[in-house]
């Protein structure tokens, strides 16, 4: 498998894993920033590692499967591994900008500048 090919599979996982939203916050994992690695080998496996907004989430192992089921679909995979990452905390910072608007016409505030107050951090860090 050469470069382009892995380029193409890699888009197609992530557009499939676009459907894929935490059960928390209404948002699909990519743009919450849960995803954390893609890799694909020469031979066609495929390793993707994925976290949880939080450790005590009750849903993870459905979210690795889910995912799992998503590569399945998306490519022909010779083997597919999804790891879930409990260890890498979340923070609302990980989210993607598309994420960060969504979450404020969903819920009516933007919850990186609140979470950045929060913890301190300056604003112009966040933005």
């Amino acid at each position: 498998m050469n470069e382009k090919e892995k380029v193409e599979w890699k888009k197609k996982i992530i557009q499939g894993i676009h459907e894929v939203y935490d059960p928390e916050i209404p948002i699909d994992i990519v743009n919450l920033g849960l995803v954390y690695q893609i890799d694909i080998s020469d031979d066609g496996d495929v390793y993707v590692r994925i976290g949880a907004t939080t450790p005590a989430c009750p849903v993870t192992e459905d979210l690795q499967y889910t995912v799992e089921q998503v590569v399945k679909e998306s490519v022909p995979a010779k083997s597919i591994r999804v790891e879930l990452d409990l260890d890498t905390e979340w923070t609302p910072l990980m989210m993607t900008e598309e994420g960060r608007k969504e979450f404020i016409r969903k819920f009516g505030y933007d919850i990186v500048k609140r979470w950045a107050e929060r913890m301190g951090i300056e604003e112009q860090k966040v933005t």
